[in-house]
């Protein structure tokens, strides 16, 4: 079968302190309840630096400058633990510091809804022009900057919302209708914010793995974010926006939402897209959300630690026809948590890894790495909810020891040697089996893997119209360097084929 490949990845970071503050959920809506609150004073003094954000190990590792299993070296919890001589740029990415986001918003904003000042304009415009994925183009759509007064006008008076700079307004975003609560300036910010990471993320692909922005035909979003107004609330479309910014001039596309399984989802999609000869080359593509910006943020306080949840998270996966070379997407071995599926734990996994590697004919120790929800313990342990990958782990060795491909004293064995810490940003679906493609790959192509699970899970039931849960996977592989073409036979081998006939025909004739 000629199955489709990983093309190439990238991942990004932005670090966002006071999008913290003001724009993440659990901040504004304590602000909203009970705006004089202890929380809410306490949580600048728990914000980090850009400079400790950058030298924080999993931020390191998501960007691509260390493995995965370099955390394992490292003592939790991991914030207090600096990485030497670390650098914002990556194999992978970059971590942005928020003023650069900030103009970075304002360059995809196609309706004037952003405002900068001007002071800050000219400033961050220096900083944008120094970047190198950022061409004259896109800094044109800075355009000049605002009055300060005309900022602080629309906020205080338009329902404008503010962008800060250490607590400083530098900026905001208009509302683009008097009524419509999904052209708040809230959710405008939300979206934008979105749009401008996976922009990020669009841009980093492109120059990491040396791709023609003309050759991508096809882009799926696949982040958490609802694009539209109130007749068509979630109709879209980011793909189509973020391949406009990002020169993708081929392409058209759509948004896949399935909460934090969406990412898997788009995977799939792309694969079987490629695969069918649809397109060939389909660009997989998600920005972050500002809405879960200190979404623990009062555990990390009450722990005396900073507030982690700082970070916008992006990525972008480019799946492609078959080159003899790049990791395969496996579509015949599948894993799907159905309807029917139910909700426990074993019921879970079992849809999700154990059927596709019956398909396969394969055990579950015969998958190298299994890349489940990546969540960074250091965030969530602290907020109670203890450490996701591992628990993952523990579930999938657990029906190995059941199917009798494991015994129960190897558990411990089966984690280290299959599982990983998590590092990625609790941003929804960031952390939901995509952050170790890129790893994946690279390994792959060094000859240091052979097989991969990727495994999205989603919470269905937050949008209160069914109790289900969701999840899907699929399975990544070793390009065994062979191409089935697959594409039939040409007109001349055709024309061959009906004069030989002809020919038999003839001559079967004459024997009669």
């Amino acid at each position: 079968m000629n199955y489709s490949v990983v093309k190439g990845t990238s991942y990004i970071l932005v670090h966002a302190p006071d999008m913290v503050i003001h724009n993440g959920t659990t901040q504004t809506t304590e602000r909203t309840l009970h705006p004089d609150s202890e929380y809410l004073k306490a949580v600048p003094k728990h914000l980090r630096s850009f400079e400790e954000v950058v030298s924080y190990l999993p931020n390191q590792i998501y960007i691509g400058n260390f493995k995965p299993e370099e955390l394992r070296k490292v003592e939790q919890p991991w914030f207090d633990k600096p990485v030497k001589d670390a650098k914002r740029e990556g194999k992978f990415g970059e971590i942005m510091p928020e003023d650069e986001f900030y103009g970075l918003i304002k360059i995809v904003d196609t309706f004037d809804l952003v405002l900068l000042s001007k002071e800050f304009t000219e400033e961050v415009k220096a900083k944008l022009e120094a970047h190198p994925l950022i061409g004259d183009n896109l800094i044109a759509r800075l355009k000049t900057g605002a009055d300060i007064a005309d900022i602080e006008r629309q906020v205080n008076e338009n329902g404008a919302e503010g962008l800060y700079l250490n607590n400083k307004l530098v900026g905001c975003v208009k509302k683009a209708h008097d009524v419509d609560v999904n052209l708040s300036s809230h959710v405008l910010l939300e979206n934008l914010a979105s749009k401008a990471s996976g922009v990020l993320a669009a841009l980093h692909l492109l120059d990491k793995n040396n791709i023609n922005p003309e050759d991508i035909e096809y882009v799926i979003e696949c982040s958490e974010e609802a694009c539209g107004d109130m007749n068509q609330r979630g109709g879209g479309n980011f793909a189509k926006s973020i391949a406009e910014i990002a020169g993708l001039i081929n392409a058209t596309g759509s948004d896949t939402r399935g909460f934090c399984a969406a990412p898997t989802h788009a995977i799939i999609l792309a694969a079987s897209l490629v695969q069918a000869g649809t397109y060939k080359n389909v660009l997989v593509i998600s920005g972050g959300s500002t809405a879960k910006l200190g979404m623990n943020g009062r555990d990390h306080v009450k722990k005396g630690i900073p507030i982690l949840e700082d970070m916008i998270g992006g990525f972008a996966v480019l799946i492609s026809e078959n080159d003899g070379i790049n990791p395969i997407l496996r579509t015949d071995l599948v894993g799907r948590h159905t309807v029917g599926t139910g909700s426990s734990p074993q019921a879970v996994i079992t849809s999700l890894v154990t059927v596709p590697l019956d398909k396969g004919n394969l055990k579950i120790t015969d998958i190298d790495r299994y890349s489940v929800e990546m969540q960074n313990p250091d965030i969530t342990k602290p907020a109670g909810a203890g450490d996701v990958p591992t628990a993952n782990y523990k579930m999938i060795a657990a029906l190995g020891v059941k199917r009798g491909e494991l015994e129960r004293n190897q558990i411990d064995e089966f984690i280290l040697k299959h599982g990983m810490e998590g590092w990625a940003p609790t941003q929804g679906h960031i952390p939901s089996g995509v952050p170790f493609v890129g790893f994946a790959r690279e390994a792959m192509l060094n000859g240091e893997m052979n097989r991969v699970m990727i495994v999205g899970k989603g919470s269905l039931f937050l949008g209160r119209m069914t109790n289900l849960f969701d999840g899907t996977s699929i399975i990544m592989e070793k390009n065994p360097g062979k191409i089935d073409e697959g594409k039939g036979v040409s007109e001349e081998e055709v024309r061959s084929l009906i004069a030989q006939a002809m020919r038999d025909f003839a001559s079967h004739l004459l024997q009669e």
